[in-house]
């Protein structure tokens, strides 16, 4: 698996200034990381957002998501956003900002 080049420098441009913000390549994608606590990655086309369990139901109602599961088991309190979900700039921060407003409420690694 990979990831979209162009997303991940979309990504990196809204999270560029934020303090505590990492990346690592994993699940055949990248994550991204604050204060070691995945925010959001990419996989092949698609947003990972990290939600956490009590936003995780209602975030699967909003147009352009779905379970996160590459792997056969879904990982709840985390969902998918298609390409399509994610085409406009301002769509994409919603959706980063939303992964790093959850990231931020856990403890430091």
């Amino acid at each position: 698996m990979a990831y979209n080049k162009k997303l991940e420098q979309r990504v990196w441009a809204l999270l560029k200034q934020t303090p505590g913000i990492d990346s690592k390549k994993m699940f055949g994608g990248i994550g991204f990381l604050l204060n070691g606590n995945m925010a959001c990655g990419l996989l092949n086309d698609d947003l990972i957002i990290r939600v956490g369990p009590d936003g995780y139901e209602e975030t699967l109602t909003l147009p352009h998501t779905r379970k996160f599961d590459v792997t056969g088991r879904t990982m709840k309190g985390w969902v998918m956003v298609s390409k399509t979900g994610c085409d406009s700039d301002k769509d994409l921060s919603t959706w980063v900002q939303r992964g790093v407003t959850f990231a931020e409420s856990l403890p430091k690694k």
